[in-house]
């Protein structure tokens, strides 16, 4: 398998050169050359499988030569040890809905999925090549405290986070700050989330500054996070379907980045029966306002009860755009060009038909994100956190989807006793944060801030 640049200016390149690279060199972001399908007897097969299995046989085809099967399968099973819940994404039956708990991993939240993963393929492919990686990520809440928890303490990786000071929740924050690691840094940026994803994707984008600096990517513009999510997507269906491959299931996902749907979306292209996908956004609706008219553009940051989702500009769109456009990397230069002018995508009306139908779309508000998280526990007794709350919500035309549910509650504590004036119960991994000593540097939202303090801490590295 080899994958190609979104905007067509890099040559074919392997999975482990694709891993390594994150973000694409002509500014793209990294595809498969082609996209493998999916039988209904593979289907059916695959449903019997549990999720580590399951997790090696979707990889496989994307993996190529650059993983032995042995590999693979090691590197899969060390990611997954940690999980508290032996099926590592869970179906749970909350009422009527199914909701799928992808929280079970180390930080209590989806990213876990992906970043044990990504963890350990980095630390994989450096020491077969004997090098060494300086992680670059910016977090709305979640990606920071998972890619800290997937390369703490690994001898060839350092790893620089940025999250916007004030809008993250405590928990999140504490969880990203109490890794006293010597190859941990967290910056606390004076600005918005968005301003965080500019300055990582600018600083990717100086060629020179990335090489001589060794970066890598560890937020979903790196292939491997959307690969490892595409996973629980085929596992859900088959715990649904008994492997009945005219067994159709829709998925509720709440997303900001556009990572988490996309990887539905890469799903359903392999052949997985997929009736609808619910994007499930809050106040900042960029995504959804592009399902419902057809017009992507950048609109005010709104800080809101799912802090997580406050994102305005999708990193993972310009995937989607790619397939949305017969995969013409020349038109979807064009489509980024004209959004970095104007701010704004206009999409034709028959590109519009198409994204409407690939995806359903609801905005919800905070009060509708409590209301929600209400009468969910009054129903069931069910601790919603206010993002899967967000995909409850949005998905409420839908009532047989299946929603995802991507933190747990404790995280989000604040939200949780403002709809029900009690806490949810914390898992082992979330007790006793907000006790213990922390660290981390506050710099200006600006890409020669975040510049000089990577190039003055590496000096003093060995």
């Amino acid at each position: 398998m080899k994958y190609l640049s979104t905007r067509g200016g890099v040559e074919p390149v392997g999975f482990a050169e694709a891993v390594m690279m994150g973000l694409a060199t002509d500014g793209g972001l990294l595809v498969p050359e082609s996209l493998p399908r999916v039988g209904a007897g593979q289907l059916q097969a695959w449903s019997r499988l549990g999720f580590q299995e399951l997790a090696c046989e979707v990889m496989r085809p994307f993996v190529g030569d650059d993983l032995a099967a042995t590999e693979l399968k090691e590197l899969v099973e060390r990611s997954y040890a940690s999980f508290a819940h032996p099926e590592v994404t869970p179906l749970a039956r909350v009422g009527e809905r199914h909701v799928l708990e992808l929280f079970h991993g180390p930080t209590a939240a989806f990213k876990d999925v992906a970043l044990q993963f990504l963890g350990n393929l980095f630390e994989h492919f450096l020491a077969r090549g004997g090098e060494r990686l300086n992680i670059l990520g910016a977090t709305s809440g979640d990606t920071g405290s998972a890619a800290i928890a997937g390369v703490r303490g690994k001898p060839r990786i350092q790893i620089f986070i940025l999250h916007p000071k004030g809008r993250v929740s405590p928990v999140q924050e504490r969880q990203m700050t109490t890794v006293l690691d010597e190859n941990v840094h967290n910056l606390a940026l004076r600005g918005t989330f968005d301003d965080a994803q500019r300055i990582v994707k600018a600083l990717f984008g100086d060629l020179d500054f990335k090489t001589r600096y060794r970066l890598g990517a560890v937020n979903s513009i790196n292939w491997a996070r959307i690969l490892a999510q595409t996973v629980y997507y085929f596992y859900a269906w088959g715990r649904l379907s008994g492997g009945d491959a005219r067994h159709r299931v829709s998925f509720a996902v709440p997303t900001g980045n556009f990572g988490d749907v996309f990887a539905g979306y890469l799903a359903k292209r392999m052949g997985l029966p997929i009736e609808r996908l619910v994007l499930a956004t809050n106040r900042n609706d960029i995504l959804t306002r592009f399902v419902h008219h057809g017009l992507y553009s950048v609109a005010q940051v709104h800080h809101t009860l799912s802090p997580a989702m406050d994102i305005q500009v999708a990193s993972n769109f310009e995937r989607y755009l790619y397939y949305l456009l017969d995969e013409d990397a020349d038109a979807v230069s064009a489509r980024i060009a004209a959004m970095q002018r104007d701010g704004r995508i206009e999409f034709g009306p028959a590109e519009h038909r198409r994204a409407a139908e690939d995806f359903a779309a609801s905005a919800v508000s905070d009060a509708d994100t409590l209301e929600q998280m209400r009468h969910t526990y009054q129903e069931s007794g069910y601790f919603l956190c206010p993002h899967t709350a967000v995909g409850v919500r949005a998905a409420a035309a839908w009532p047989d989807a299946v929603c995802l549910a991507t933190a747990h509650p404790a995280k989000f504590n604040e939200a949780v006793r403002e709809a029900l004036g009690l806490d949810a119960p914390p898992p082992a991994c979330l007790r006793g944060l907000l006790d213990k000593p922390s660290r981390r540097e506050e710099v200006a939202a600006e890409t020669v801030a975040v510049r000089d303090y990577l190039k003055t801490t590496l000096k003093t590295m060995p």
